[in-house]
């Protein structure tokens, strides 16, 4: 069997596996479009340039792997943050576990029963940024979630949100397979911060749209963790206006397989964009963070930083690219993807890019391996500090450049937090 006869034998078993949603509502053309996309470009193969390093069987088998529920003590994140929790479980949407919808500044619906209406605000975006971001590097996984999910948030910002949205995602079924998409637009001047955090299913596929309208500010600060064994390809679709800031910081620890892709358009003046992780791996751990910044506007900046922490085996991929279409002058670009190497068992895999058609940019990359630094331990040591909070304070100034980029102060301390007790449980 050839390979495109493999891709389409493997795709068309993956669609008869999903019950497509209804055929009524606004969304029907979207997903209608979606599905045919999707069964054209066919689902990811190891062969793909963009999949090289990470194998997408698990994402695309027709049945999610079983993923043990994570059992422990641990404080909930973001508990000490005023916030509003919205929460899924296992996928779908639990309304006695979440707050009330309503909000000052914002208009908050369910994708679920929204998607059930004629006429919606959604529907000139439900897919669109998906859409646009499949131009030049197919993400088919995403076209299958726009076909396909049935549950998630759309949000309207119309003013300053006074206090965050937290997505909570719960896992209580080992064969849970979900779909979740969530649509936000910020109409101009509006500003707000999302969180999101817990592992979701033993399978997640997750879509997020942001539409960032001018003088628009959008803060997302995500958490991944908790079960070893999940598997999640998420997908981040921004489109920035003019004078607007973006800013997306992610924290991964365990996890059998985690795909996060971001795709970032800068399509007004002086619009910002910061995308930040970091990634902390013990053994069976796989993390690929796919970035692609696209300037197409004057004066623009963006950010891409990553840290990644791996030992007893871990992998950790990242593949960053900036695009500077012609006419992008004035360009700030800056991407930088470095790892620690704990043990000579983990690996690191990177493919940084730059590709640029103006001629009046600050463009950088860089990416770099390497393990603990033995001056600093051997200085730390020698001034009586233990070897296993030596490494840990070292690994913490490590990933600090990723962690600043959240501006929150009491968000960033959060984050902080989770990372110390993460590398404590591992020094017992």
């Amino acid at each position: 069997m050839s390979v495109a006869d493999l891709r389409q034998s493997q795709t068309e078993t993956r669609l008869d596996a999903i019950s497509l949603p209804d055929g009524s509502g606004w969304t029907q053309a979207a997903r209608k479009d979606a599905l045919a996309r999707v069964r054209s470009m066919g689902l990811p193969q190891r062969r793909d340039e963009y999949w090289r390093f990470t194998r997408p069987d698990t994402l695309t088998q027709s049945d999610a792997p079983e993923a043990a529920l994570f059992v422990g003590d641990e404080r909930p994140v973001f508990d000490d943050v005023d916030r509003l929790k919205i929460v899924f479980v296992d996928g779908v949407f639990d309304a006695a576990a979440s707050d009330d919808l309503a909000a000052e500044g914002v208009t908050i619906s369910r994708l679920a029963e929204a998607a059930q209406a004629d006429i919606h605000w959604a529907k000139d975006l439900y897919g669109t940024l998906e859409k646009r971001g499949q131009d030049p590097v197919y993400r088919p996984l995403a076209t299958l979630n726009t076909a396909a999910a049935s549950d998630g948030i759309l949000i309207h910002v119309t003013a300053r949100v006074s206090r965050p949205i937290n997505l909570i995602y719960q896992h209580k079924s080992v064969a849970s397979d979900a779909m979740l998409h969530h649509v936000i637009k910020l109409d101009s001047g509006a500003d707000l911060t999302l969180l999101e955090n817990g592992p979701a299913a033993a399978r997640l596929n997750q879509v997020l749209e942001v539409d960032i309208g001018d003088n628009a500010g959008f803060h997302h600060v995500r958490t991944q963790g908790r079960d070893y064994q999940r598997r999640e390809a998420t997908h981040l679709f921004a489109r920035l206006g003019a004078e607007s800031t973006f800013k997306s910081f992610t924290m991964t620890a365990n996890g059998a397989m985690t795909r996060n892709e971001c795709v970032i358009e800068l399509t007004g003046d002086d619009a910002v964009a910061h995308v930040a992780g970091t990634s902390m791996g013990d053994g069976e751990f796989h993390d690929d963070d796919t970035v692609f910044v696209t300037h197409d506007a004057l004066r623009c900046e963006s950010r891409q930083v990553f840290k990644k922490v791996l030992r007893n085996g871990a992998v950790g991929v990242f593949q960053g690219k900036i695009l500077v279409k012609a006419g992008a002058q004035k360009t700030d670009g800056y991407q930088i993807s470095q790892s620690l190497l704990l043990d000579g068992d983990s690996q690191f895999l990177a493919k940084p890019e730059l590709e640029i058609y103006a001629d009046d940019v600050i463009c950088s990359h860089g990416s770099t391996s390497g393990a603990i630094d033995e001056d600093a331990l051997y200085y730390m040591r020698a001034r009586g500090i233990p070897e296993g909070i030596a490494t840990d304070l070292l690994t913490l100034a490590f990933m600090a450049e990723a962690v600043d980029e959240i501006e929150d102060f009491v968000l960033q301390d959060e984050i902080k937090l989770l990372l110390e007790g993460w590398l404590e449980r591992r020094r017992r």
